[in-house]
């Protein structure tokens, strides 16, 4: 499968929200560096999708949605390995974008209290 590159718009807005990331990290700290990334490459996709939607695939608007996407995906990959975690949830299996749920009132009950008035 041929797939055409990115148009020099959107590679030039990448490579620009990168740039501001960079100056971001330095000047208010890795989490806002790449809450502000994700942001800015979330409507930047939004977008292309929107693109893509009017002007139909024959565009090159599937280029820029696969790199609008790829980028995202190598953001959140460098945000879990500079917050000292890794871009793997539980089980090995890809972390979730919503972050699933908490065990967290799971893991403060005693045993004691979770077999309670049960013989053990």
């Amino acid at each position: 499968m041929i797939t055409t590159p990115a148009t020099n718009g959107v590679a030039d807005a990448i490579a620009d929200i990168e740039k501001r990331r960079l100056t971001t990290e330095t000047e208010a700290g890795l989490a806002m560096a790449f809450s502000a990334a994700l942001h800015r490459l979330r409507e930047l996709l939004d977008h292309e999708t929107e693109a893509l939607r009017l002007r139909g695939p024959a565009s090159a608007h599937p280029a820029n949605v696969e790199a609008v996407s790829a980028e995202i995906g190598r953001v959140r990959k460098l945000r879990a390995i500079m917050a000292g975690g890794s871009p793997r949830g539980p089980m090995g299996r890809p972390a979730s974008r919503s972050g699933g749920r908490s065990l967290a009132p799971y893991e403060r009950q005693s045993s004691a209290s979770i077999h309670k008035g049960k013989s053990i």
